[in-house]
């Protein structure tokens, strides 16, 4: 049974491009369902596999384990696409997680910080008077010029910068193959130039190290040290509202549609997919549009 997860995997990665993130998180899910049903339900064969199983994994999930419902409806995913797979390959005649439903999950509106708060968390840096200073003054700037996931900044590359341009290449989720171009404002310009030139290079412990944000050790940056930097500026600045590693992300997206940028201009900066997943924003900017609808309808009083 090991092995069929394991040749699934190949193919996400292989064939779809998955990121390594999500094959081990495919992989933890997987497996999981795999030790249900050889230690819970004797199975030896993912042909032996019927409804019930099903049932009774889904209720382990809930009952044994007490996972939130995203994260049932995750695992159920898993194994709905890994079903889909045994098919195509012949393992198994027909899908017995056809008619399987997927718990109700409630979305979240993602939140955003003002605009004043991002210049007071952008500025903090600035009063930290070492690599590190430069270092993380360009680091927030790159978050909130490019909208980029945490995973995809620390996984820049220097040569990913082009600063001749002043633009970024980014990798999406999906791996290098698949790039997108963002473009960079002038401040964060500087403040990579100003990083790369002195910053970096003390931070820099082996010429052969790639990455463009390095840690202490002179090693790729990693997202807990990242979330750990902004954590400490948010504390600097004084901000009280939760500031995530994604809230830079989030705002990034609702300032760009404050200002004026169309939904799907924003998909494409975001690496966003499906518009739908973008439009998730546009609910954050209603009372925006009534504050314009208000100035500028004639009826309007």
């Amino acid at each position: 049974m090991r092995d069929q997860i394991e040749a699934f995997l190949a193919s996400l990665r292989e064939e779809k491009g998955y990121s390594n993130n999500t094959i081990v998180a495919y992989r933890n899910d997987l497996g999981q369902f795999a030790d249900y049903l050889s230690n819970g339900a004797a199975i030896l064969g993912w042909a032996q596999v019927g409804n019930e199983h099903l049932d009774g994994y889904v209720g382990n999930l809930r009952n044994e384990h007490q996972y939130a419902s995203a994260t049932v409806a995750r695992k159920v995913a898993a194994a709905k696409s890994f079903f889909r797979y045994l098919v195509t390959q012949g393992t198994i005649r027909q899908d017995p997680s056809a008619n399987l439903d997927s718990p109700k999950v409630r979305k979240y509106l993602p939140t955003a910080i003002s605009e004043s708060e991002v210049e007071r968390l952008l500025r903090a840096p600035a009063r930290v008077e070492s690599m590190r200073g430069q270092r993380d003054c360009a680091l927030l700037e790159l978050l909130y010029a490019t909208g980029m996931r945490v995973s995809e900044v620390v996984a820049l590359d220097v040569c990913d910068v082009d600063l001749a341009t002043g633009a970024v290449h980014c990798a999406t989720k999906s791996g290098k193959h698949r790039e997108r171009l963002i473009p960079i404002y002038r401040r964060a310009e500087e403040a990579l130039r100003a990083y790369l030139s002195k910053g970096r290079a003390l931070l820099l412990k082996g010429e052969d190290e790639p990455a463009l944000f390095l840690n202490h050790r002179g090693k790729r940056l990693t997202r807990q040290g990242l979330w750990l930097i902004i954590k400490r500026y948010v504390e600097e600045a004084g901000i009280e509202a939760a500031v995530t590693p994604h809230t830079l992300r989030h705002s990034f997206a609702t300032h760009l549609l404050h200002g004026g940028a169309d939904v799907r201009e924003v998909q494409g900066l975001l690496g966003h997919a499906n518009i739908s997943t973008t439009q998730v924003y546009t609910h954050l900017n209603q009372d925006r549009l009534r504050e314009v609808y208000d100035d500028s309808h004639p009826m309007a009083e």
